[in-house]
């Protein structure tokens, strides 16, 4: 994947640079026609940082730091896949555009922001390139739809394993009482009494929407103002004790798919829907079939996924130069550096890639 700034400053930078014979920018792999540069790079290992505290609040420095540096391993194999993955979405033709334009107004929605054009003024306050933001999301929404296409799809689980797999793993099933939540919650601080006179009124009619057969999980995505937003407001699983009493005794009264009122609390406005109630004791397969269905579907995916990458990278020209390290197994080769504009050969990008073969027939380990 090459962003459209790195792009911009290539050919900003032009005769200039030329003249001098200096490096504006490494590259560290190319993928067909598409590079992946040191700074890409470098953000993506930054990024990995960032993400890891907030995946894992409970870990201990030590196991933040082995979690990093795990993944930080992976890094520019994961920049080569999504660039595979990208390239593929775009030779089938497949057009994320009207998603896009979705993700961005729950981004709007979820910050209180009144127009897109706030939004842009938001995200560049922050730091951010707007066409990078917007070409960051696309391609995660392009390699989301090519994987579950090209992937996903082919990933069948029947009755019959499901229940072989409850039978062989029935001690795992358990448990003491406990329910699944999800939530919607609306942000009240720093807030003044008209705006959280109106952020209720805004709770109750999402609450009214629910009701009246609207997905919870879709408006939590769309409207909700908490951490979970991105996972449809999913919280996780609470055993009786895990939760403050008066939230406890209100969701243990209810039964799968229950709401609670519109609940005030000292950060905001909080609905929470019990997504399954689990009674003490073994659960049944018909309770439990979901997380199985997940767990099988997880542990296939993951090897049928590499498999479908190792086979874009056989049909594709990729690689990585000397010193970077692509733990699909690709060793270095010399590469070229830019100095200049972008070489001939990517301004004909337009007319289709050329794919084939640069090492011959490559050895694939730890993919």
């Amino acid at each position: 994947m090459k962003k459209l700034a790195v792009l911009f400053m290539l050919m900003a930078a032009g005769v200039a640079a030329q003249e001098k014979g200096k490096t504006i920018e490494e590259i560290v792999a190319r993928v067909n026609n598409e590079i992946i540069t040191r700074t890409e790079y470098e953000k993506a290992k930054a990024q990995v940082a960032e993400d890891a505290p907030q995946e894992c609040p409970k870990c201990t420095a030590e196991q933040l730091q082995a979690m990093v540096a795990e993944r930080q391993k992976h890094v520019l194999r994961d920049l080569i896949d999504q660039s595979l993955l990208v390239q593929r979405g775009k030779d089938m033709g497949v057009s994320v555009e009207t998603d896009v334009i979705k993700r961005l107004d729950q981004i709007r929605v979820q910050n209180n922001l009144g127009s897109m054009e706030e939004l842009e003024k938001a995200v560049s306050g922050q730091g951010q390139n707007w066409e990078d933001f917007k070409n960051n999301m696309r391609n995660t929404l392009l390699t989301q739809r090519v994987i579950s296409s090209e992937v996903g799809s082919h990933i069948q689980i029947g009755k019959e394993e499901l229940a072989k797999y409850y039978e062989a793993h029935k001690k795992e099933f358990i448990r003491p009482e406990q329910v699944a939540l999800r939530e919607i919650f609306l942000n009240t601080e720093k807030k003044k009494e008209p705006e959280i006179a109106e952020l209720k009124k805004k709770a109750e009619g999402l609450l009214e929407r629910v009701k009246n057969g609207e997905e919870f999980g879709e408006l939590a995505k769309r409207f909700s103002e908490g951490s979970t937003a991105k996972q449809g407001g999913y919280l996780g699983t609470f055993k009786r004790g895990e939760l403050a009493k008066e939230l406890e005794d209100k969701v243990f009264a209810l039964k799968k798919n229950g709401l609670t009122e519109v609940i005030e609390t000292k950060q905001g406005f909080l609905t929470l829907q019990v997504m399954e109630h689990y009674d003490e004791g073994q659960q049944t397969l018909a309770k439990v079939e979901p997380e199985i269905m997940d767990r099988l579907y997880g542990e296939r995916m993951e090897p049928a996924l590499r498999d479908y990458l190792r086979k874009l990278r056989e049909e594709s020209y990729v690689i990585v130069k000397p010193g970077y390290v692509d733990s699909a197994g690709l060793g270095g080769a010399p590469i070229q550096e830019i100095s200049a504009a972008p070489e001939a050969s990517k301004a004909k990008k337009s007319q289709g890639r050329k794919k084939f073969l640069v090492f011959g027939k490559r050895k694939e380990t730890g993919a």
